[in-house]
């Protein structure tokens, strides 16, 4: 049977259908708005997973080519990989829906949003998050509650929700938030250093679009829903917990506050949980299933005290204040060759970011859903094992490192001069993690700043980042400036904040509680103000500006223009003459409609002879210059010369060499230059 509804949001129409479709998932909806058509599904396995202590959890979205009329571009048309973009929006999915499952639940659960159509007015992403959300609302698979995402913009002070792709561009604001009726669980943005207060009103404002669609699928779901199966959740036993806490909860506690260091804390903790479970087996000899979760429980009080040691006593496991930040250090042109380098250490968390300036033709083609002009500026966040005293092998970025690099990379783009039509560079910045302590997307960004600034590239201001968390036991809501790796992990909330002074150019929230509340959100980012201050103080005493020039090691690139009109003789046929300029100098040669031509090479040697070579393709050779010039033929008259591969002229006899001479060939042959 099928069933659908609409919901008005925003001026728009949003559209709900299940029952038509892929029936045999668990769950499964047809969402629609404008053209755009997403399908979410959302299934589970029948029996739980045995021996895994997470929620074995996937959420994918695949990008499908058909839905905007392409076929794939390359050899091969099947594709492969996921792009950046499906991986960034697979994980816009996986972040808010994650934590409303059941705690303890261990069956293999799939969630999947397929674009069958894309309208660009309608960008998919946003609503692949709502699919997926309406999927699991009408399913068999216990869900805590509907949750919808929704994307705003700010165009002239004014809120938009669900921009346009083009909007999107025009706007200083690209927010996008997922939620539920009660509470906001993830946030993503890029911001053209918007302030904190008109950040928590964007935010207030998405949460109210997010109610209002969610109540819409909340009475979808009455009418369309299935009934919730009964699972196993898994548990570990209460009074085992309590046995170890009151034996051991002492010796945790000197343990975690005894050492600052990372790797002294970790393996005073190992120790203890060695002893635990070595001390505790035989009390349980007779309950293997008891003893079995020793070292789970163990994990577990430890968590625990964490939380009490911040919730209750204000006591970081490092020694820290709630907003005090760890040791700052700062570095510039650390490494050689390399157009700018940045190393930026907080604590015991430490990231070189290298800038390679490339040329114009050195941008990333986009082949997407959307329209896109290729993308001249990139970020790489490269997480390897020994930041960690790890061992694993290499196998290329993961979701994570992909996700990274998306977020220290949206937070540079407001302060970078791509839209200034003199600025001709591609950059690559490379963020390599040495040590990780948490928070290394943020020192990415200080990173960043770091290298760019040292590579001579004119940013607007220095952007900085910092990790934000919160203890909370529902009660008290305790927020945290600078989170390490332990904290990250025991605690509620990874709030990254990126800006300037005058204001934020990126956000990522996720949450492992069911939703935060708006005044700690707003308290969060009153905290990160301040700390960016204060780390954006570290970075200019490092680097007070930006490098006047490039460095010798980069690319010269020079701009001349050209009458429009010449633009086919500068190519040639086939792109005979341009090849042939590019093959003879080594330069790069990149030509606009406009007429501007931007010239690149690795000296300006290289740039100056190409230069020539286009002047005399486009017959725009200045009077009383020098040019090298070739013979091509030799007629009795005078010779016949090709000037830098440009349009043939004559040199008459008399004006070839001083002196009598009888034949030209006396003088000059074809191929003399």
């Amino acid at each position: 049977m099928i069933h659908s509804t609409i919901i008005e949001v925003g001026g728009k129409e949003l559209s709900i259908e299940t029952g038509r479709v892929a029936n045999q998932a668990g769950g499964a909806v047809l969402l629609g708005m404008g053209e755009t058509v997403i399908m979410g599904t959302a299934t589970m396995s029948e029996n739980a997973r045995e021996g895994i202590d997470f929620l074995p959890l996937v959420c994918d979205y695949e990008e499908r080519k058909y839905s905007v009329g392409k076929i794939p571009g390359g050899f091969m048309k099947r594709g492969g990989r996921p792009s950046e973009k499906a991986t960034l929006v697979s994980r816009l999915i996986d972040r808010p829906v994650r934590p409303l499952f059941p705690k303890g639940l261990r069956n293999d659960l799939q969630v999947i949003a397929l674009p069958f159509a894309v309208d660009q007015e309608c960008p998919p992403d946003v609503l692949a998050i709502t699919a997926a959300g309406a999927a699991l609302a009408i399913s068999d698979i216990p869900f805590k509650y509907p949750i919808a995402g929704v994307r705003v913009g700010l165009i002239d002070d004014e809120f938009i929700l669900f921009p346009s792709i083009q909007q999107i561009k025009d706007s200083d604001l690209d927010l996008v938030v997922a939620g539920h009726k009660y509470a906001i669980s993830m946030v993503e943005a890029g911001a053209n250093e918007v302030d904190e207060e008109t950040m928590i009103e964007a935010l207030a404002f998405a949460h109210e679009a997010i109610k209002t669609i969610v109540a819409g699928i909340e009475e979808f779901a009455k009418t369309a829903g299935k009934a919730k199966r009964e699972v196993k959740l898994y548990t570990v036993d209460e009074d085992l917990k309590k046995a170890i806490s009151k034996k051991f909860g002492k010796q945790i506690e000197k343990s975690l506050l005894g050492a600052k260091d990372k790797a002294m804390r970790e393996s005073a903790l190992n120790d203890i949980i060695k002893d635990i479970v070595k001390e505790m087996k035989p009390e349980y000899a007779d309950q293997p299933d008891k003893a079995g979760q020793l070292s789970e429980a163990a994990d577990s009080v430890v968590k625990g005290v964490v939380r009490d040691l911040i919730i209750k006593k204000n006591a970081r496991p490092d020694g820290r204040g709630l907003e005090d930040l760890r040791q700052l250090t700062a570095e510039v042109g650390l490494i050689p060759r390399v157009h700018g380098s940045g190393l930026f250490s907080r604590g015991q968390t430490q990231v070189l970011t290298i800038a390679t300036l490339g040329l114009p033709g050195d941008a990333q083609t986009m082949d997407g859903l959307e329209d896109a002009e290729p993308k001249r500026y990139m970020h790489f966040y490269n997480f390897p094992p020994y930041s960690v005293g790890e061992v694993r092998p290499l196998r290329g970025p993961g979701r994570r490192e992909v996700g990274h690099g998306a977020l220290a990379e949206r937070a540079l783009i407001p302060v970078l001069p791509l839209k200034d039509p003199n600025f001709p560079y591609t950059l690559l910045l490379t963020s390599e993690v040495l040590e990780s302590n948490g928070s290394t997307s943020m020192a990415s960004v200080c990173g960043s700043t770091l290298s760019l600034m040292d590579a001579g590239i004119q940013i607007k201001s220095p952007v900085a980042g910092i990790a934000m968390g919160l203890m909370s036991d529902g009660k008290v809501f305790k927020v945290l400036t600078d989170i390490q790796g332990m904290e990250d992990f025991c605690g509620d909330m990874d709030f990254k904040v990126a800006g300037t002074r005058e204001g934020i150019t990126a956000l990522q929230l996720d949450t492992k509680l069911d939703g935060i509340p708006d005044e700690v959100l707003s308290q969060a980012l009153k905290q990160a103000l301040d700390a960016r201050l204060k780390i954006i103080d570290v970075i200019e005493e490092a680097i007070s500006a930006p490098r006047t020039t490039v460095g010798d090691t980069a690319p010269q690139v020079v701009t001349i223009n050209i009458n429009p009109e010449k633009i086919g003789a500068l190519i040639g046929p086939g792109g005979a003459m341009i090849k042939k300029i590019t093959g003879t100098t080594g330069a790069s040669v990149n030509v606009e409609q406009d007429g501007k031509v931007l010239v690149g090479g690795n000296n300006n040697d290289q740039v100056k002879e190409a230069i020539a070579m286009i002047q005399a393709a486009v017959g725009d050779i200045p009077v009383g210059t020098e040019y090298k010039a070739r013979v091509s033929r030799v007629i009795g008259r005078g010779a016949l010369i090709e000037t830098m591969g440009g349009p043939e002229g004559m040199i008459p006899k008399d004006h070839i060499a001083a002196g009598e001479f009888g034949r030209i060939e006396e003088v000059l042959n074809v191929g003399d230059e």
